[in-house]
């Protein structure tokens, strides 16, 4: 059975919106100023790891414009990002053009996650995807999160963990160094860590 796995680059503030610069806001792409060869590696690693990912539309629309062409430069990351199976939790997208997705309207998410934990094996990867997150912490859906902690203070833009979102505990299983800056924080609710 699969584990939900919530995967996110996020700043010393809790945004998570944009660390890469693609959705075109004023403060995006805040990621690329921290070096994290090792968060590159373990990124690789956490993909071979998952058998399918779980994407809100906002997210799985930027992946969806730039994997396809960026699978001969990033070779077997790229090939395993066009090949797997993606879920997208969406009301609005009705043509999904990449390869192997599907839509669910997500009006059952506890049903969707159950199911998806039943199919595969490996971890349903959640990356992004900051209302689908919220959505799946309302639900006590998720398993694990693996946050990427960047040193920096975006100020605007969603937070992983918003005002007026359900308290929760959580329990840290893993913190290590993944650049000369940026930590991996991989915490898990505190009713599941053991």
């Amino acid at each position: 059975m699969g584990k939900l796995v919530v995967s996110e680059f996020i700043s010393l503030d809790g945004v998570v919106e944009d660390p890469g610069g693609g959705e075109g806001t004023a403060f995006g792409g805040w990621t690329f100023r921290f070096p994290a060869d090792d968060g590159q590696r373990f990124k690789f690693e956490e993909l071979l790891a998952s058998d399918v990912q779980l994407l809100g539309r906002v997210t799985y629309e930027g992946f969806a414009a730039a994997w396809p062409a960026m699978e001969e430069t990033t070779g077997e990351f790229g090939a395993k990002m066009n090949a797997m199976p993606k879920v997208v939790v969406s009301t609005t997208l009705t043509d999904p053009a990449w390869k192997n997705t599907t839509v669910d309207s997500g009006a059952d998410l506890p049903g969707l996650v159950a199911g998806l934990k039943e199919r595969y094996a490996g971890d349903i990867l959640v990356a992004g995807s900051a209302s689908l997150v919220a959505a799946l912490r309302e639900h006590d859906l998720v398993d694990e999160y693996r946050l990427m902690l960047h040193p920096v203070v975006v100020g605007p833009g969603k937070r992983l963990f918003a005002d007026g979102s359900t308290p929760a505990d959580l329990a840290l299983a893993e913190c290590r160094p993944v650049g000369p800056d940026v930590l991996l924080l991989t915490y898990r609710p505190a009713n599941r860590s053991r």
